[in-house]
């Protein structure tokens, strides 16, 4: 399949099927060079649980435009088409670190799920698209999308959304998925920003590269979120700060 720049979507939405009740709502802010139609296969698995999703823009491109999207979503109403609460924004790549930033400064935000975080500059892929995944359905995708800015992780995340996304500011819960095969951003770097927050799950994906949404355990870690997301309707505490291997 191949996408085009003009079929791009700024933003995007999956809905929860028509039988099943809406159980609250995901918010998704796309990595370095995506852009929100990149996230259709795993906006469809979880609207399939019955969370609303949504994709935002690619905030490397434009962050004040992506933060609007963000504040749009969050501060509409909870019967209004954006969805019920809770409302929880999921991060890849850089859009994790800026979904951290943004949680810490934003009401409304219930919990954060956070997948490749990068907290710097990691060595460069040799393969941009195998760095990113294993799968070859998304291998596939992102090499036929004209849409996705290739050479994009190249440019390494500012360093201000690095200082607005202090550990000691975020005080929801956070769900972290990270490949332990990243290259991107190696799962090493990121462990002592986890140890910072004080209700967190760190989960390490064996063998996972950087898009540990889009991975080739893109299921398994579907099947990990969607029991964050039910964790934090019924309001049970966050497991003790400890790594799934």
């Amino acid at each position: 399949m191949t996408v085009s720049p003009a079929a791009v979507p700024v933003v995007a939405s999956w809905r929860e099927p028509e039988a099943v009740a809406t159980r609250g709502t995901v918010l998704v802010v796309p990595g370095r060079g995506e852009h929100a139609g990149v996230y259709e296969r795993f906006g469809r698995r979880i609207a399939a649980d019955g969370y609303r999703v949504w994709a935002v823009a690619d905030p490397t491109t434009d962050s004040g435009r992506t933060e609007h999207q963000v504040r749009a979503l969050l501060e509409s109403g909870p019967d209004s088409d954006t969805g019920p609460h809770p409302r929880v924004l999921v991060g890849s790549d850089a859009g994790a670190l800026f979904a951290a930033g943004l949680a810490a400064d934003l009401p409304g935000v219930a919990g954060l799920v956070l997948a490749g975080l990068p907290l710097g500059r990691g060595p460069a892929p040799e393969d941009e698209i195998t760095g990113r995944t294993a799968c070859p359905v998304h291998q596939a995708r992102l090499r036929g999308d004209d849409g996705v800015r290739h050479g994009a992780l190249d440019t390494p995340p500012p360093a201000e959304w690095i200082a607005r996304a202090d550990p000691a500011r975020v005080r929801v819960p956070v769900l972290g998925l990270h490949g332990e095969a990243d290259t991107i951003a190696p799962l090493d770097d990121v462990r002592d920003w986890y140890s910072g927050l004080d209700d967190v799950e760190l989960v390490t994906v064996s063998g996972g590269r950087h898009d540990a949404l889009n991975d080739a355990t893109h299921r398994s870690a579907a099947a990990v979120l969607v029991l964050f997301l039910e964790r934090l309707r019924a309001g049970v505490p966050a497991l003790t700060r400890r790594e799934v291997l």
